[in-house]
């Protein structure tokens, strides 16, 4: 025992890149072995498409594991999304190959090259999108690239968020013509890293969409630079077991529980082992066992 040795500090990292993978299931083996040997969990997909990663560990882990992941032929350029972590925010290391980073159902209308997705939306930094709103002011939207469930405890101020429980919903909800108002304005599409964007702004240039942007970094990079002085509002739910994080202490709770109307921003896994629903709960409510299945939960609240 090494008495008086500090613990490593504990981070997360967010990232995806998008770029031809030849050999997908050579580079599964590779990232699972390279992790392993580093101590690391968490969740990293793999396509002909690119990579997409979450992963917990120290820090000192992480960093080697970033600088030989960039050594791979068109990784070079990956944004690495840094933030706290406690250790325990990942349960295993899962590394699989999948037709799509992301589950929209377009596996063969996403085209990648060297530099990215081809004919996906333009990027914009956080200051960028201030200076679109300056120049465009109520013109411009906001349109959340996440599942409705998400956007429950924090999105952009008067955003549109379509009415989805997965990906593969969004095809449907743009081509069900509801959104058909907004083809010409200029749509700022947003997500937590910036990945679904990648792959909503392509899909939706391709169904006549005209001016379509993505938040480089998406809301994690635009939390770092405005916090709770910007356009965001609320906290930013995440695929860990923090469930939820804050750019600040000013975070606003805009979330509502699903059973009094109470505000929180706490998501509760369904106590049914066959339900993976996850729904909000303040402390009051979540003091009572029978709550703890979705089953006593309105329906509504869970498909809105």
């Amino acid at each position: 025992m090494n008495i008086g040795v500090k613990p490593e500090l504990q981070k997360i990292i967010l990232y995806y890149g998008f770029a031809p993978v030849a050999d997908p299931e050579a580079l599964r083996l590779w990232q699972t072995t390279l992790c392993d040997s580093l101590g690391l969990k968490g969740r990293i997909l793999i396509s002909r498409h690119g990579i997409n990663g979450t992963l917990g560990g120290d820090m000192s882990a992480l960093k080697k594991y970033v600088k030989e992941t960039k050594q791979y032929p068109g990784f070079k350029k990956i944004d690495f999304k840094w933030s706290e972590g406690t250790g325990n925010d990942f349960p295993r290391l899962s590394v699989k190959v999948r037709d799509e980073l992301v589950s929209f159902g377009v596996a063969d209308e996403i085209k990648v090259d060297e530099n990215g997705v081809v004919n996906g939306g333009q990027h914009l930094t956080p200051e960028q999108v201030h200076e679109l709103i300056d120049a465009r002011g109520e013109e411009v939207v906001f349109f959340d690239g996440r599942n409705a469930y998400e956007a429950k405890v924090g999105k952009f101020k008067n955003a549109v968020v379509p009415n989805v429980k997965t990906t593969k919903d969004f095809l449907s909800e743009l081509d069900s013509g509801k959104f058909d108002h907004l083809k010409k304005k200029p749509i700022v599409t947003y997500c937590t890293g910036g990945i679904r964007c990648e792959i909503l702004s392509s899909v939706m240039k391709k169904r006549g969409f005209e001016e379509v942007y993505q938040i480089a970094g998406g809301i994690v990079r635009y939390g770092e630079k405005f916090a709770d002085k910007g356009y965001w509002e609320g906290s930013l739910y995440t695929f860990d077991g923090r469930m939820t994080v804050d750019f600040s202490d000013e975070t606003k709770v805009i979330g509502e529980c699903d059973l009094c109307g109470s505000p929180t921003k706490s998501f509760t896994n369904c106590a049914n082992q066959s339900c993976h629903q996850l729904y909000l709960l303040c402390g009051k409510c979540l003091l009572e066992p029978k709550n703890l299945e979705c089953t006593h939960v309105p329906s509504e609240t869970l498909t809105s």
